[in-house]
């Protein structure tokens, strides 16, 4: 039986990033021009982990887990990884942060954000906690994910992330970079396996 087209997709986005971020951006449009029934949500996460994580579930808490997808970039891939094992959903995890409670412990302090740098928030030593807290072992359903990683990421090691999804489709990038700044020459991919409903 061919699986039911999805109806309600979710974008997670990065540490320090938003949903003006160029992936977020080119997915939305895509989204409006070609799947204008689908349900798109792109939240603007707060720097807390476990916030974060209590507005997306409140958000998608009456979306059907059989037809809902999640794309997470870098932390939003750790998140959108939170997000597939609690509801079983499908997941595209853009370049995935692994262990972003190890990672980000450095980044405790005032940080601006990407896209704005006028805007400023606090990495509470707490947040690293948050994050420890929503880690998750092997995906329950690997067919379920595809990730698109970057062996030109300059943040996170390749070999970890493709490490860390056994059994997961993988799209490893003999280059690019952490932004993945060639997301256009994958997104027809990643549409695909999203599968989105027509307009």
């Amino acid at each position: 039986m061919l699986a039911p087209p999805t109806t309600h997709l979710l974008y997670l986005h990065g540490f320090r990033s938003s949903p003006q971020s160029a992936k977020a951006r080119q997915v939305a449009a895509r989204v409006a021009t070609q799947h204008p029934g689908v349900t798109w949500w792109c939240p603007q996460l707060p720097p807390s982990p476990r916030e974060a994580m209590a507005m997306v579930m409140d958000g998608i808490a009456h979306w059907p887990a059989s037809t809902m997808a999640v794309v997470g970039s870098s932390l939003g891939g750790f998140y959108a990884t939170h997000v597939a094992q609690v509801r079983g959903c499908k997941a595209v995890l853009l370049n995935p942060a692994v262990d972003p409670a190890r990672d980000l412990s450095k980044y405790i302090g005032e940080q601006t954000a990407w896209h704005d740098p006028a805007e400023r928030f606090y990495f509470e030593p707490r947040f690293v906690d948050e994050l420890r807290a929503l880690e998750c072992g092997p995906l329950a359903d690997p067919a379920r994910c595809f990730a698109v990683i970057a062996k030109g990421d300059e943040v996170l090691d390749w070999r970890e992330m493709t490490g860390r999804y056994p059994g997961v489709r993988i799209k490893l990038l003999e280059g690019s970079d952490h932004a993945l700044s060639d997301f256009g020459d994958h997104i027809d991919e990643v549409f695909a396996f999203l599968d989105l409903a027509p307009g």
